[in-house]
């Protein structure tokens, strides 16, 4: 049951437990490659820094390798689309683009990719957020030898159930802890001393406050910024807070 599941994923307390639960499921309608990413530091013109991004995926390694670490995405149709709009759109569209010859060689070299490594079927959905900088998409792939014509099918059926399932799951891992792009997790001390920060205490007031002295919160806070990879703290407060790394239960 959809409801079953939607509570699941509501309830997850682990980006792993909620990205296996959706996995999961959306291998139950016969997707079983997905690709999601999420920025908050959308400009203009890009994306943002891809170490500043979250991406979950369980595509091939092969493919994430070309697709996510040799910046292919770049050169996507879809990932074009998902940019400038927001909902649920099928790969035909692609397709249709690509029969007509509208597509430049960037996004034909994309596409080769695509049908090399069998990513030939699917739909993508973007997601709407409040922040003009913050964009959420994911792809989703049939299975090998699925076509698109039976994917359009199970989508005029399951379609808005199936978009649902990815909306709680955008919603869901957007609020959980992560640490994409960082070099190590912040230790319980690097988050306090940054949290006491954050909320405009001085060095010596967080001193006092935690009951340590002054060069052992410098020391925290360059330890932090290290961890992080940024190089001011007003920088890391930003980074720490957009991977959602302040005021952790500790369990």
């Amino acid at each position: 049951m959809i409801d079953d599941h939607l509570s699941r994923i509501v309830e997850a307390d682990t980006m792993e437990d909620a990205w296996s639960l959706h996995t999961g499921k959306m291998a139950e309608y016969g997707f079983d490659r997905l690709i999601y990413g999420y920025t908050r530091f959308r400009t203009g013109t890009t994306l943002g820094d891809l170490q500043d991004a979250l991406i979950l995926t369980n595509h091939d390694p092969e493919y994430v390798d070309i697709f996510i670490g040799e910046g292919m995405y770049f050169k996507g149709p879809m990932v074009a689309w998902a940019a400038d709009n927001v909902g649920a759109c099928s790969w035909s569209m692609v397709m249709e683009m690509m029969a007509s010859g509208q597509l430049g060689p960037d996004e034909m070299e994309a596409m080769a990719l695509n049908q090399r490594m069998d990513v030939t079927a699917g739909y993508t959905i973007s997601f709407h957020d409040v922040s003009m900088r913050a964009k959420g998409a994911i792809g989703l792939t049939a299975e090998r030898g699925v076509t698109q014509a039976d994917v359009d099918a199970l989508w005029a059926e399951k379609g808005p159930e199936i978009e649902l399932a990815n909306k709680v799951m955008h919603l869901k891992v957007t609020q959980l802890p992560h640490t994409t792009g960082q070099r190590r997790k912040l230790t319980a001390r690097q988050r306090e001393v940054l949290e006491w920060v954050a909320d405009g205490k001085t060095i010596q007031d967080t001193a006092t406050i935690m009951g340590l002295n002054p060069a052992t919160i410098e020391k925290h806070l360059r330890l932090a910024r290290e961890a992080l990879d940024v190089d001011t703290t007003a920088q890391a407060i930003l980074k720490a807070s957009s991977q959602n790394q302040f005021f952790l239960i500790e369990r």
